[in-house]
């Protein structure tokens, strides 16, 4: 995995997971214990519930991404920039300073007066911003996007949200934001959980991720939660996001948040065994597909090599016939009776599911069930 140097903040998997507090400074934020028009309560509030709590980056936005609202051309940011600066400049704690934005002059004016880092919502739609963080030798979030910059954000399947990702490059410090919550009307709550599902796929791309979950409508509709509410489901959201691959947890429950994202860390697999070996967790044929796509290779590899095993408990009727097919495949084991072990690639399941034919049988139900999986 490539780490980034955020102003000398290592992003990555050799280094804890790091907290981003977000500051407005846009009077149209829905969260308002966060919005400020005042530089100094905005350094105030900085300094004691970010910072003082364990942020280590500090997102400050100068207009919401609501999609309900009129997108503010670059000359209105810049009108709102000067806020930004002043407060950043009378924070007294230390931070990585991060300005959201999707423009590249205001990301180089930014730049320019102190800040340290970006968060572009547009995913480079702004074809100068890579040059312009490249300039500044500057870290640079850039979230799945369609290349518009009136629609951040406005895509729906994971596989879009792959692909919006690959588009306009990347720079060597880029980090990648898989863009979860409504950004478009046409994204369901059931894209953003199958998202957090496939985390681990965005690995792929070898460059760390950074996720905004923090009390977003999917995880509290489990709960059924309210904004207010749902501090807890976000926390439990955290610790798996960061089993799956998070490095930076976007939050505007600072303390807390560093807390589930340290346990989610804590507790995670060991991967990277010295700097040129890295193990990965691959577990489904997605998952394989994207690290064989990266390395040009064909697909079909994971087919034939990536494993899964299966207990199996009270087979009854299916046993013999699923063990006949098993003797006649390859890549696929089963071991054992009550219960049993079954141990193969998706290309030896997908023999015994032929070799049991279409007859609905507990046998074959199994084997379906077991390629779903592999998904």
């Amino acid at each position: 995995m490539q780490t980034v140097d955020a102003a000398g903040l290592g992003i990555g998997d050799g280094h804890p997971p790091r907290i981003m507090g977000v500051l407005n400074v846009s009077e149209e934020s829905p969260y308002d214990p966060s919005v400020f028009a005042d530089p100094g309560a905005a350094a105030e509030y900085v300094d004691r519930e970010l910072i003082d709590e364990g942020a280590d980056i500090v997102d400050v936005g100068l207009e919401s991404a609501n999609k309900r609202l009129d997108v503010l051309s670059a000359e209105e940011e810049l009108d709102r920039l000067d806020t930004a600066i002043e407060t950043i400049e009378s924070v007294s704690g230390e931070a990585v300073f991060s300005i959201e934005t999707r423009y590249s002059e205001v990301a180089e004016e930014a730049l320019s007066r102190g800040f340290d880092m970006v968060n572009d919502v547009c995913g480079f739609a702004d074809p100068a911003m890579p040059g312009v963080c490249t300039e500044h030798d500057a870290a640079v979030v850039k979230m799945a996007s369609p290349p518009d910059l009136e629609r951040p954000g406005a895509v729906e399947s994971v596989e879009e949200i792959y692909e919006a990702l690959s588009m306009n490059g990347v720079t060597e410090k880029t980090i990648l934001d898989p863009a979860f919550g409504g950004w478009s009307e046409e994204k369901t709550l059931a894209d953003d959980r199958e998202t957090l599902r496939r985390l681990r796929e965005f690995r792929a791309y070898d460059r760390p991720v950074l996720v905004s979950i923090n009390r977003k409508n999917f995880l509290r509709e489990v709960a059924g939660r309210s904004t207010e509410a749902a501090l807890p489901v976000s926390l439990a959201a955290t610790a798996l996001a960061v089993e799956r691959g998070a490095h930076v947890l976007r939050t505007h429950d600072v303390s807390e948040t560093r807390d589930a994202a340290l346990i989610g860390r804590e507790f995670t697999r060991e991967r990277v065994h010295e700097p040129r070996i890295e193990e990965l967790d691959v577990t489904t044929r997605r998952e394989a597909a994207r690290h064989l796509e990266r390395v040009g290779a064909d697909r079909a590899v994971g087919d034939a090599t990536l494993s899964r095993w299966f207990r199996l408990r009270g087979l009854g009727d299916s046993a013999d016939p699923l063990a006949t097919a098993v003797a006649d495949a390859n890549g696929v084991f089963l071991v054992g009776s009550d219960p049993a072990l079954l141990v193969g690639t998706y290309e030896g399941f997908d023999t015994v599911a032929r070799s049991l034919g279409a007859d609905v049988t507990p046998a074959s139900a199994l084997l379906s069930k077991i390629l779903h999986e592999f998904r």
